[in-house]
């Protein structure tokens, strides 16, 4: 069984970045998206995967474009020109995961099985990139994990695990 993750890290107001950079620093988040998608394939758009100052170890990473001409010459990288082309990339793997950005999620969301969203407990203003709003008809809230702010952590924050009715 082919299984589609939907894994991000959002404030309160849905806000995942500001000019292609994450608001906050959440070392626990961190390590938890890399115990999760290790040895994964991960989707995301080119934006996103411009942000990384390297590919992520340990992944294969499938970069989403509309730009016919964009191409990535890093190990471990191919380039797909829809989501669909991603999904079929991916059909064989157990498990695989779609990293944003916004349009990526928006776009992914009708593929994936589950979601893993960890809710950065702040309203973010000045974002200029979202996660879509939850609709509670499709998805079921199955798991909620709070850690509160700490002297490592600027903001508290929850694991929140959904899938799909």
């Amino acid at each position: 069984m082919n299984e589609i993750c939907m894994i991000a890290a959002a404030g309160e107001n849905n806000a995942l970045a500001k000019d292609g950079d994450l608001p906050w620093h959440l070392p626990d988040d961190f390590k938890r998206f890399k115990k999760l998608t290790s040895g994964h394939k991960i989707i995301m758009g080119r934006k996103t995967f411009e942000t990384f100052d390297r590919p992520l170890p340990n992944r294969e990473h499938i970069i989403v474009t509309r730009d016919t001409t964009y191409t990535v010459t890093c190990k471990d990288c191919t380039v797909v020109h829809s989501m669909e082309e991603a999904m079929d990339f991916v059909k064989s793997d157990a498990l695989s995961f779609i990293i944003g950005g916004g349009e990526i999620y928006r776009q992914g969301e009708r593929f994936a099985d589950t979601i893993e969203l960890t809710r950065v407990h702040h309203i973010f203003e000045g974002a200029d990139t979202f996660f879509p709003e939850i609709d509670e008809t499709v998805w079921a809230l199955t798991a909620e994990e709070f850690h509160p702010k700490d002297d490592r952590h600027n903001f508290s924050f929850s694991y929140l695990r959904y899938r799909r009715r």
